[in-house]
């Protein structure tokens, strides 16, 4: 089932023909969208979409309907928020340009740009560090983060090595915590992500754990630290499960819009979630997105800090 779906989403990734008047390529200088194309789309109204990386659809849907008032206020046109089940219908919307900003991890930000050209990054997410082993956020926001794979502390999987022929769960195939990093890392271990584990896709890291505490799956690839989200659930979530490995740190989500955006509007889009998000001037909306996911602020992106994610979107393709 992996194999088909991951293969499915990478199809999805390379299918398509490439939008007219859309750039590609690399940043090469202090545009921050990296792309040449010229921006002409000044919107009436703004469609924004999310995947649910840790809460289920309806939860995050729920959670975002305040988001399309606090951005409407600050922006002055309508804002609709919507949820999509995959990475991959987020970049097909936007390369139909049914979206204009949509929120997207840094592996399907690589698709979405140099293999669709269907988005621009604007922003990145900042988000507190994760204190090992214990799982508490640190003081310090960081721009990156780490993937964990985590096992039950009585399921006698002690190295990468021991997953073979277990069952890990998976996220969306374009989930940089979910697969990429964790897929990438095993095969260069000696564990074919496809071939030597038998692998259940997940929607939202969450229902991993889930699946793990249940004795669904033997392990479960999900994001540093995602057991504190299901801890109110699952108070002794910290006692029963361990990691068993953590991954090189992954940059972190991304707001992207479609690349014919207005440079006016991206700017205005830009200040309007940096504002939106800051605990000091919006408590209320900081508190939003913290809930949303998990995003403590957003700095001005820059497209070369997710050469990283080429170099491991690299590899996989060549899985």
């Amino acid at each position: 089932m992996l194999k088909k779906l991951a293969g499915m989403g990478l199809s999805l990734a390379l299918a398509g023909t490439v939008l007219a008047g859309c750039g590609s390529g690399h940043n090469t200088g202090n545009d921050n969208t990296g792309s040449k194309a010229a921006a002409t789309y000044v919107p009436k109204e703004l469609n924004v979409q999310f995947v649910p990386s840790q809460n289920d659809a309806s939860d995050l849907q729920a959670k975002s309907h305040p988001l399309e008032q606090l951005l409407s206020d600050k922006l002055g046109i309508p804002v609709h928020v919507s949820v999509s089940t995959t990475y991959n219908s987020i970049i097909e919307a936007m390369a139909s340009k049914q979206i204009d900003i949509g929120f997207i991890p840094a592996s399907g930000y690589i698709i979405a740009h140099d293999q669709k050209h269907a988005a621009n990054i604007i922003l990145q997410a900042e988000r507190y560090g994760v204190h090992h082993p214990d799982g508490k956020p640190t003081h310090q926001l960081v721009t990156t983060y780490q993937a964990m794979i985590l096992v039950r502390k009585d399921s006698g999987i002690k190295s990468l090595k021991d997953l073979k022929g277990k069952k890990i769960a998976w996220q969306d195939p374009t989930s940089p915590a979910g697969y990429v990093w964790p897929a990438v890392e095993m095969k260069k271990a000696g564990v074919d992500p496809v071939t030597d584990v038998q692998g259940d896709v997940m929607q939202g890291h969450g229902a991993a754990i889930q699946a793990l505490v249940n004795k669904q799956v033997d392990a479960a690839a999900v994001f540093d630290d995602a057991r504190n989200i299901v801890k109110k659930d699952i108070p002794n979530i910290f006692d029963i499960t361990t990691p068993l490995y953590y991954t090189a740190p992954i940059p972190n989500d991304t707001i992207c819009v479609r690349p014919d955006m207005d440079p006016t509007w991206v700017r205005k889009i830009q200040q309007a979630f940096m504002d939106i998000a800051d605990a000091k001037k919006n408590p209320e909306g900081h508190k939003m997105i913290e809930s949303i996911y998990t995003h403590e602020g957003y700095q001005v992106a820059d497209d070369h800090v997710f050469d990283i994610a080429r170099a491991y979107q690299k590899e996989l393709d060549n899985q």
